[in-house]
């Protein structure tokens, strides 16, 4: 009983406030990471990951069952589910990978904004934790398990202001990391005649055109941004008064 009083205590400390100097710089350099060539190209493996994990949990929710999740060295991804090829049940797994990062990115910034930065790290360990179960190739649990490390040896060995930073650099990634990953399915769409992505293959099993896909996963990760905004300005004015 203690051990689990101990645990919720961990989870549900508020940080200390950062500055706000920081906080903007912080959001900067997530921005950077989303940006920059060379920097997106090892940084977008944690959206690739959130996507495919967003696949794997909804097909769950829905009663499918995961085979298991592969991730790959281009930043693709793959997770394998049986159930019905169609229906409720696949479309929503389908509609879940590019909007996982956004709305992940939300939930984020709404426990950022409510002070609980080292219990939003537990969390991301925790899924993490359970994603790695399912990985099916090698490159895909090297990929996991350097982010895990990453995320615990902030979450465990980290001063409070440094998991502070953290939790806000990974938030703000994740909710510009997903605006941009939808920006770069339409480029990819554009240049292929036919395509395996997730809106094309909604688009075949609707029989609406992926391009609504597309701007459907455009819009949920803009609204996103746009409430994870407004909950890091409370942040910022709340916290950091």
């Amino acid at each position: 009983m203690d051990l689990l009083l101990d645990i919720w205590a961990l989870l549900s400390a508020r940080t200390e406030p950062l500055p706000v100097a920081t906080v903007w710089l912080t959001i900067a350099a997530a921005a950077l990471l989303v940006l920059v060539p060379f920097t997106w190209r090892v940084t977008r493996h944690v959206v690739t990951i959130v996507h495919e994990g967003g696949h794997g949990l909804v097909a769950a929710l829905c009663g499918r069952q995961l085979s298991g999740i592969r991730l790959h060295s281009d930043t693709s991804g793959l997770t394998v589910s049986r159930g019905r090829p169609s229906g409720p049940g696949m479309i929503f797994t389908l509609l879940a990978g590019y909007t996982a990062p956004a709305l992940l990115g939300l939930g984020a910034a709404w426990l950022l904004g409510l002070g609980h930065a080292v219990g939003l790290l537990w969390i991301l360990l925790a899924a993490l934790a359970l994603l790695l179960v399912q990985i099916r190739n090698w490159f895909g649990l090297w990929s996991v398990l350097v982010t895990g490390a990453v995320v615990f040896c902030v979450t465990w060995f980290g001063s409070s202001a440094v998991q502070s930073v953290f939790a806000l650099l990974v938030t703000a990634f994740l909710l510009l990391g997903a605006v941009r990953t939808v920006a770069e399915l339409q480029v990819t769409r554009s240049r292929r005649r036919s395509s395996g992505s997730d809106a094309d293959q909604l688009a075949r099993l609707t029989h609406i055109p992926g391009l609504f896909w597309v701007v459907v996963f455009f819009a949920v990760s803009l609204a996103c941004a746009a409430l994870g905004a407004q909950l890091l300005g409370l942040y910022c004015v709340v916290r950091c008064a």
